[in-house]
């Protein structure tokens, strides 16, 4: 296990590359207690419902630490697909499926931004191409109108609960927006300010990667 990154904006971060053998790439990847691992195969064969001539399929399956299958599942697969096939070259693999396979081991909150992050790390250690790396940051608006960046449940509670919730997830290269996810009610000047917030907080997240990478590297090399 990577050692913790202590940050005073986000929750420690920590992660493990190479975690599962049957698999062209995964990770473990935790934001505090929040914990997900994520594996890759691909480009495999794909089905014929799916078949794309142009460019490779993205095939998202999110498993919830309950084992069994939500609509709160199908989202998250749906939101991380989004943010994944985004950064992924699918046309240099046209005709086949790149399935990615995310297992939520605990959630104190913050588990769609976790499992976007666990995903781009495991894409990265399957060495598929890619256009740009992907770092995901949840925030809250609590009921006196402060933003918290990554907090957890405990903070949370402490806060007397939330208005509203979001999802940012960024590019590594402009820092735009490809994925946005929010819950609950917030005014126009709220949301930008959140999104701005995430937007700064995510710089933590691609230094942990590009960290995290070159520490494996010189391992394994």
């Amino acid at each position: 296990m990577e050692p913790e990154s202590q940050t005073a904006i986000l929750r420690p971060i920590r992660c493990e590359l190479d975690v599962l053998s049957r698999s062209d790439g995964s990770a473990l990847f935790a934001q505090g207690e929040t914990v997900v691992i994520a594996s890759v195969h691909g480009p495999v064969e794909v089905k014929m419902q799916n078949l794309q001539y142009d460019k490779a399929s993205v095939e998202v399956y999110f498993k919830s630490i309950g084992g069994q299958s939500n609509v709160g599942d199908r989202f998250r697969e749906q939101y991380i697909r989004n943010a994944c096939e985004s950064a992924l070259l699918t046309a240099l693999n046209p005709r086949t499926a790149i399935s990615i396979q995310l297992q939520e081991m605990e959630d104190r909150a913050g588990l769609i931004a976790c499992a976007v992050n666990a995903a781009c790390l495991s894409l990265l250690h399957s060495g598929l191409e890619m256009r740009f790396l992907v770092a995901a940051v949840h925030c809250a608006l609590t009921p006196s109108g402060r933003i918290l960046l990554d907090p957890d449940v405990r903070t949370i509670m402490e806060e007397g609960g939330t208005v509203a919730t979001f999802t940012f997830a960024f590019d590594s290269i402009d820092r735009r927006t490809v994925a946005m996810h929010s819950e609950g009610k917030c005014t126009e000047e709220q949301l930008n300010e959140a999104q701005e917030a995430c937007r700064k907080a995510s710089e933590v997240i691609f230094d942990f990667y590009r960290k995290s990478l070159k520490k494996f590297m010189k391992v394994y090399c």
